[in-house]
This record gives structure tokens, C-alpha cells and sequence, in this order.
């Protein structure tokens, strides 16, 4: 068992801050939504009370508990979690399983910008339940929103020291935060016991046919929000290993329903006795608060909003790798801070995040505004997890008929969140559309590239010109270019390589050289994997090397090339290259020069219009995305760059007369 994923104390407190803030906070919205979305206090009877308690209940129990906890967990790739971790285990069932991995990451990844702007202005909202505050600000909106934005750069600031210091010193304070929800909520559920009988899903299915429930089904968009961290929970899998979270759920659990017993018990007494009817943007989690408690309660939820956020922020994080290393995603710069491995952290998706999660809070304003865009997208994604779990659960043996009949079970409760939650597309559910849409065709262009250029690209016989590059090698009248000449080849079968690498040593600048290096990185289904193979086609100046890298490994090319030469000098496979000028003394590497070729679609490749704009797109979102010495690690390795046509598919052919 892997160090990560052993049971231990600082384990489940890690999981406590990392992976369950999503859900951890989700009292602090969920009954307000719902008492708004109905109409106010004054609509509200016991039945509709027991019923909404019911079914969050019974949600977090079929979704949260069976699916993810239960099911989803045990789809982990080598300790790893999430929708793309998942998709890895199942592709080989079928192509057309890209599209729900696309589509669910890609909803995923717009939750990650509502979850830290719905959850932090919630929690600074409750502010004005505190005299000092409201006889100083009143209902001014501005200084709640100044206050998240600094906040929110807070956060975003932090992400770069890693998953382990934010989780260490998160955890404890999780614990407490759920220690403190459950109290709170035991407290005011002693006071009406009669609560407990929202645990029968009977007031569950009443509150849907009940002709108070104003909204009808529709309520059930408002009670997917209890569940929203669900999906967070499964994608930070990788950083504390499933038997944290298994050991850990109950406790959060069984807190997380005292709080909503706890709301339900208040709301009950309240509606009883005729208070709080005409309070507008009434919350009943700060109103549960015991007298004295609002200020403390204030402050803790909005460290607790902020740890939510980190749990969405990681997830985001580790979901953008792994479509970059599956080739879903351009390539961006990736960090390892801390000392867990399996943490990574994104500079610019980080940024990206960071500002549109400062537009949403400027442009939605109030919390009311943002639990309305709020939840949609996460629907889509939950569908598009259980599609793949049916496979997975194909591939591990099960009964194809237990799998369908569970598959068509969490798909009929997810279809009718999701319908429920799209009624909230028009008030603001259209953003979180709008930016899963951009992330999609991001991937689409990405990938439909990719295939483009795998069928179409011209690739020739490396051992076809072995004759030539022996000649270019050996001919004194061309200056030496370097000891070590090194491509970075992306497709590699056999001999086969692209043209353009053999155009840019041979006829572009004839590049004489020691040693050429043709290098081909293959990103591995496991997340760990670092070994190679090599072949020299029988000289001692030619080098095809496959790096295999797990797609949570560093692509360091440059330290690996070292410890690939020295290992062919030990076995004669190359001969030494003493450096007669060096300050390591006996020296026998010589100096490498990486030559990074930018490709420009030439004029002459006949593709059809349409696959034409997707291979200009793909070049040009490549242009603007991370360099290849900084995805290569090569930023302080010697680099020349150059720029070739590529060819692909058939060259067009010209039909010039002479005159």
C-alpha cells in the first residue's frame, strides 16, 4: 500500500481539509435556497420541512455515500481519482468514451470557478447579522464584495505552497468546522426530536406532490447543492488514498445531518410561532447560531468557505494535468510543491480561476444571484461519471446486469437533478454553461487535431537516412552544431519519425553532430511509471530513445537524457565525449543542444476546409500555451528554435502553364 494511502491520524485530518470542504460547506446555503426559492418563511408549513430535510438526507446517501464513497472510490487508477483517472481505466472499451470524459471534466472544471464565489460571499454575508457591522454598513453590498475579493486573492495566493501544508493546516481546523456544525445543529434538534422522522423517505416523496412545494420537482436544484462536493471528493482521491476518506465519511456525515435536523428544528418552531416571516435573505444557518455565537459562527464559515474552495481548487488542478498528459489539453506549466507526490499545482490555470471567479462575485454580486448558476454543471458531470463507472465496472467482472441496473439507477436520479437544476439556466446557470462550452472545444480542437495529424501526418524511415546522417556526421567541411543534437519527436512507431525532424538536419541547416537524439515521450495509463527503451540502429551516432512517464511524473527530459548516455558509454553502446574545457573534472558528456521545431501549417496541405481551421486552431492555441523548454524542463538547457512547414495528408498540387 502506497504511503498516501495508508489509515492513519494525520491522514483522515488531511482528508478532512482537502477533500471534504466542497460538502463542508454546503449548510451554509442549501436551506436558505431552498426557504428563498419558495417564497419566504411564510410558505412554509412542518410537512414542507420534514420533506426538504428528507430528501437532502436521501440525497447524500444514494449519491455521496453509495455512489461516490462506496463505487466510484474503488475506480482508482494507481491511487489516483477523478473523472480523467476513471476514463483511463475504460478507454480501451471504446473511442466514443472521450466524449463523457470531455464533457465531464470539462463541468467540472466551470464548478471550480462558482464553488469559491457562491460559498465565500455566503459566509461574509452573515456579517450583517452582527449589530457592530450592520449599524456600520447597513445592507451595503460593496464592502461584502470588497471583503471576498481579498479573500479570494488570499486563497489563490496560497494554492502554490501545495496540497500538504494547505491540508495540515486545514485539517484540524475541518475537523473542528464539522465538530461545530454537528453540535450546533444537536443543539437545536434536541429542542424538536420529532425532526428525526425526516429519515423516512416517505416526506421525501410527499414534499414533490405537495402543492405548497411551489417549485414542484424543480426544488430538487436547490437540494443538489447538499451534494455538489461529491464529484471534488472522488477527484481529490490521489492526495490522501481512499481509506482516509472511507474512515472519515461517517464522522462527516452524520454531522453534516445534525446541521440540516438542526435547521429543519428551527425553521419548525419559527414558521410555528409566526417569527422572522417578513426577513428578507434570511439565512437559517446563522440564525440557528446560540445568542452571542453569530460573529465566531461568521468568521468560521468563511475559513471553512475558503477550505471548500481549496478542495475544488486541487481537484481542478489534478483534473487539468492528467487531460494534458492524456493529450486532451495543450500543454501548460506544471509544479510538485510540498513533498506528497501526486500534488500539482497550475500557475496559469491558477490565474485563470482566480479571474474569472473575481468576475462572477463583481457581476452576480449577491449569493442569491450566484446559488442560481450554482449546481447545473455539476449535474452534467455526475451523469457523465456514472456512464463511465458502468464500463468500469464491466471491465472488473460484474454482473452486466447488476452494473445496468445500478448504471440506470444513479442515471434516472441524476437526469431529474440535472432537469431540475436546468430550470435555473436563465438566472444565471447559462454561465457555468457558457464556460464547460469553452473548455469543451478547447479539448475538442485539441484532440480532433491530434487525430488529424495521426492519420495524416507524412513520417519517413529514420533508417532510410542513416547513410546521410553518417555522412553529415563525419564531414569536416561543416562546423560542428553540436556534441549532442536532440529532437523531441511526438510520435515514435518503430522507425518512423516525422519529416520535418530529418528536413531540419538535413536541409534546412545541415546540422553535424556527434550524436543525434530523437527522443519520444509516452505518457503512461499509470500515474508513476519511469523507464525507457533504446535502439542506436547498429552506430554509435545515432540514439531513438521512448521515455515512458507516468502522466503524474515530471517531464524532466534533460536529466533523464544524462543518465541514458552514461548508462550506453558503460555498455559501448556510445563512445565517451571528453570535455577538454569543463569545470567538472573528467568530464565525459558532452554538451546537448535541444532543437525545438515550431510548426506552421504549409500552404500546400490539401485537408478539407473544415480540418483545416482545426489544425490552425490547435497551432495556434500551441503557440500560446507553456513553451516546450518549460514542459521539458529544458529552461536552462541550451535550445535552438526553429520553424518548419507541416505537412500533412496530401501536398496540393500546382497547374502553372507555360507561356
Amino acid at each position: 500500500m502506497s504511503r498516501k494511502g495508508k489509515l492513519s491520524a494525520a491522514g483522515l485530518l488531511v482528508a478532512m481539509g482537502v477533500v471534504y470542504g466542497d460538502i463542508g460547506t454546503s449548510p451554509l446555503y442549501v436551506m436558505k435556497a431552498i426557504v428563498e426559492g419558495n417564497g419566504g418563511l411564510a410558505t412554509l408549513n412542518q410537512n414542507f420541512i420534514l420533506g426538504t430535510v428528507s430528501l437532502i438526507f436521501w440525497t447524500l446517501t444514494l449519491l455521496t455515500t453509495i455512489k461516490y464513497v462506496l463505487i466510484a472510490l474503488n475506480a482508482d487508477n494507481h491511487g489516483e481519482g477523478g473523472i480523467f483517472s476513471l476514463y483511463t481505466l475504460v478507454r480501451k472499451q471504446g473511442k466514443y468514451l472521450i466524449i463523457p470524459a470531455m464533457i465531464g471534466g470539462a463541468a467540472l472544471l466551470a464548478d471550480g470557478v462558482l464553488t469559491p464565489a457562491v460559498t465565500v460571499t455566503t459566509a461574509i454575508e452573515g456579517l450583517r447579522g452582527v449589530p457592530l457591522f450592520y449599524d456600520r454598513f447597513g445592507n451595503n453590498q460593496n464592502i461584502i464584495i470588497i471583503i471576498t475579493l481579498v479573500i479570494l486573492l488570499v486563497l489563490f495566493g496560497l494554492q502554490r505552497f501545495g496540497t500538504d501544508v494547505v491540508g495540515k493546516a486545514f485539517g484540524p481546523v475541518m475537523f473542528l468546522w464539522f465538530t461545530f456544525l454537528g453540535g450546533v445543529g444537536l443543539f437545536n434538534f434536541s429542542q424538536d426530536l420529532s425532526m428525526i422522522r425526516a429519515l423516512n423517505p416517505v416526506y421525501a416523496i410527499q414534499l414533490l406532490l405537495n402543492p405548497d412545494n411551489h417549485l414542484g420537482i424543480l426544488i430538487l436544484g436547490n437540494i443538489f447543492l447538499a451534494t455538489t462536493g461529491a464529484e471534488a471528493l472522488y477527484s481529490d482521491l490521489g492526495h490522501v488514498g481512499k481509506r482516509n476518506i472511507h474512515f472519515s465519511w461517517p464522522y462527516i456525515k452524520v454531522c453534516l445531518i445534525l446541521n440540516y435536523l438542526g435547521q429543519g428544528a428551527w425553521l419548525n418552531r419559527v414558521v410555528e410561532e409566526g417569527l422572522y416571516l417578513e426577513v428578507e435573505n434570511l439565512n437559517p444557518f446563522f440564525m440557528i447560531l446560540p445568542e452571542g455565537w453569530l460573529i465566531f459562527g461568521v468568521l468560521f464559515a468563511t475559513l471553512a468557505a475558503v477550505i471548500a474552495s481549496q478542495a475544488l481548487l486541487s481537484g481542478s488542478f489534478t483534473l487539468v494535468s492528467e487531460a494534458i498528459k492524456l493529450h486532451l489539453w495543450p500543454r501548460l506549466k506544471l509544479l510538485y510543491p510540498g513533498t506528497s507526490i501526486g500534488q500539482v499545482y497550475i500557475p496559469s490555470i491558477n490565474f485563470i480561476l482566480w479571474l474569472a471567479c473575481s468576475l462572477i462575485v463583481l457581476t452576480f454580486r449577491t449569493s442569491t444571484h450566484m446559488e442560481a448558476a450554482y449546481g447545473l454543471s455539476i449535474t452534467i458531470t455526475m451523469l457523465m461519471t456514472t456512464i463511465l463507472l458502468y464500463f468500469y465496472l464491466i471491465k472488473e467482472k460484474h454482473s452486466k446486469f447488476w452494473s445496468l441496473l445500478i448504471t440506470i439507477f444513479f442515471a434516472v436520479i441524476e437526469s431529474i437533478f440535472f432537469i431540475s437544476s436546468a430550470s435555473k439556466f436563465l438566472h444565471g446557470g447559462y454561465v457555468a454553461i457558457m464556460m464547460a462550452l469553452i473548455i469543451i472545444c478547447v479539448m475538442t480542437i485539441w484532440q480532433w487535431g491530434n487525430q488529424i495529424e495521426e492519420r495524416e501526418a507524412v513520417e519517413v524511415d529514420l533508417k532510410a537516412f542513416v547513410p546521410q546522417l553518417a555522412a553529415l556526421h563525419e564531414d569536416q567541411n561543416i562546423p560542428m552544431f553540436q556534441t549532442n543534437a536532440v529532437f523531441l519527436v511526438p510520435r515514435m512507431e518503430g522507425d518512423l519519425i516525422g519529416k520535418q525532424f530529418l528536413y531540419s538536419i538535413l536541409d534546412k541547416q545541415p546540422k553535424r553532430a556527434k550524436v543525434y537524439w530523437f527522443v519520444n515521450v509516452v505518457v503512461t495509463d499509470e500515474p508513476y511509471t519511469q523507464s525507457y527503451t533504446v535502439d542506436t540502429l547498429g552506430t554509435d551516432f545515432i540514439v531513438k530513445v521512448k521515455l515512458y512517464l507516468g502522466f503524474r511524473v515530471n517531464q524532466e527530459v534533460n536529466v533523464y537524457l544524462r543518465q541514458i548516455i552514461i548508462d550506453l558509454m558503460k555498455e559501448g553502446s556510445l563512445v565517451e565525449q571528453p570535455q577538454k574545457y569543463s569545470i567538472t573534472p573528467g568530464r565525459k558528456v558532452g554538451d546537448f543542444q535541444f532543437v525545438l521545431i515550431q510548426e506552421s501549417l504549409s500552404n500546400s496541405t490539401e485537408l478539407s476546409r473544415w480540418e483545416r481551421q482545426i489544425m490552425q486552431a490547435k497551432l495556434f492555441i500551441k503557440r500560446y500555451a507553456t513553451t516546450p523548454e518549460s514542459w521539458f524542463g529544458l529552461e536552462y538547457s541550451e535550445i535552438k528554435r526553429e520553424l518548419v512547414p507541416l505537412v500533412i495528408g496530401k501536398v496540393r498540387q500546382t497547374h502553372l502553364r507555360k507561356i
